[in-house]
């Protein structure tokens, strides 16, 4: 996964040396849950294609992105995304106790299964 981190977010406090520009990109361990709440509902559909590539290419099968229950616009733009989306296998919305209709669980192909693009 894709995240950033802050001038001076190091573990030992001291931020001297550190040349991280404020605005860089650093890569994270791809993990099985994607809540959508720090995004703009503009950059949802991208950041949902480039999350399930990324979770296919690390052998996760099955992920749960997090869109919020809201007026059930991201919940819109994340189904159309897992529907056309090669890597996907199927999807529904999650059990109650996994965030109910606020929440889809979607199923991947598992490793050599359908494609890393949509």
């Amino acid at each position: 996964m894709i995240g950033r981190r802050r001038v001076g977010d190091d573990e030992s406090g001291d931020d001297a040396g550190d040349d991280l520009a404020a605005d860089e990109v650093c890569v994270a361990p791809i993990g099985d849950e994607l809540d959508l709440h720090t995004f703009l509902p503009r950059d949802c559909a991208d950041v949902v294609e480039e999350y399930v590539r990324a979770a296919h290419e690390a052998g996760l099968t099955t992920v749960r992105i997090i869109h919020g229950k809201g007026t059930g616009t991201l919940r819109r733009i994340v189904h159309g995304v897992l529907e056309r989306h090669a890597a996907v296998r199927g999807f529904r919305l999650a059990e109650g106790s996994s965030g109910g209709w606020g929440a889809t669980i979607a199923v991947l192909h598992g490793p050599g299964g359908g494609s890393n693009s949509s």
